[in-house]
């Protein structure tokens, strides 16, 4: 890893010579930045589990009273788009089944509108196979981003070639490498839903992916876009796990479980580097945003999160 230094603040704070900036919440002030020309910036936003949910929730809803809604969220999303020079935008999978715009329409109305957000990439869900594999081949003409999955084996089904296993952001400087896992189907979707697809152990993957994105190709920042859920219900494939078991990720961005962090759990690595774990509950009520401030120079990186609530007053 060449001596990598990762959310060491002290001595990234030394490095720059700022005061002030920290992990967790709050935002670097764009004078700091400009006054010191190494320092990279990048916005990463991010949803999971939207399950259909385009409209917001109807005020009287005793949990999500208003919330939530693909138009807020492009409003915000195109608000930060436009205050910010580099921004990326992942979904984490299950963006299929929960309202009637997924029984009429079959996930096209989803994929339209997530691609007239502007979502840069996304991962698969179990809920994207509720209509068999040939139910989201049907509906990719639909999408203009990738659906990156490395741990299944689509060979000798209707996917076989249509979702990629990572995708190489160039951002200003910066190489920003992105790959997706998902969670193991046995339980979660019928056989016949699911036909020839094969699970691949995440661990084992991912090492072959860092090796491919920080290795070969120097990615300033490895991204996994995981439907595995933090913690897994089954087989101690969750996040939490996975960040401990590996090394080489920077950030993962999760689903499945629903969970919604106000700030990312920080996970030591095996090479004891700290990885960001965040998910930001489900149906679009949240949208995650996680600042990173990359040094090239001095191989440093500090990350600032923020958990922005989808609601009325935002749009």
């Amino acid at each position: 890893m060449g001596g990598f230094i990762m959310w060491n603040r002290r001595d990234f704070l030394k490095n720059i010579g700022l005061a002030g900036l920290f992990l967790g919440t709050g935002v670097l002030p764009k004078s700091a930045t400009a006054a010191k020309k190494e320092l990279q910036k990048i916005t990463i936003l991010h949803t999971n589990d939207l399950h259909s949910r385009i409209e917001p929730f109807p005020k009287e809803d005793p949990n999500y009273s208003g919330l939530g809604g693909f138009a807020r969220i492009h409003a915000l999303v195109q608000k930060i788009r436009k205050e910010e020079e580099l921004v990326l935008l992942f979904d984490a999978g299950d963006v299929f089944q929960g309202t009637p715009y997924f029984n009429f329409f079959k996930g096209e109305a989803e994929f339209k509108l997530m691609s007239k957000i502007g979502y840069d990439a996304g991962t698969l869900g179990n809920h994207e196979f509720d209509n068999g594999v040939e139910g989201i081949a049907s509906q990719m003409k639909h999408l203009n981003f990738p659906l990156l999955n490395a741990n299944y084996n689509f060979t000798g089904t209707e996917l076989e070639g249509q979702i990629p296993a990572y995708k190489i952001f160039d951002k200003g400087d910066l190489k920003i490498g992105i790959f997706g896992l998902g969670v193991n189907l046995d339980g979660y979707v019928e056989p016949k839903n699911r036909g020839a697809i094969s699970y691949i152990d995440p661990v084992i993957v991912t090492e072959k992916m860092v090796n491919i994105l920080k290795n070969e190709n120097a990615c300033d920042l490895v991204i996994c876009l995981s439907h595995m859920g933090l913690k897994s219900f089954t087989d101690g494939d969750g996040d939490l796990d996975l960040a401990k078991q590996t090394r080489g990720i920077d950030l993962i961005i999760g689903g499945h479980t629903h969970t919604l962090m106000e700030t990312p759990e920080r996970v030591l690595n095996l090479d004891g580097d700290e990885v960001l774990i965040n998910q930001v509950g489900w149906a679009g009520i949240a949208l995650g945003r996680i600042d990173f401030y990359i040094d090239k120079k001095n191989n440093t990186k500090l990350a600032a999160s923020k958990l922005i609530q989808v609601a009325e007053n935002l749009a």
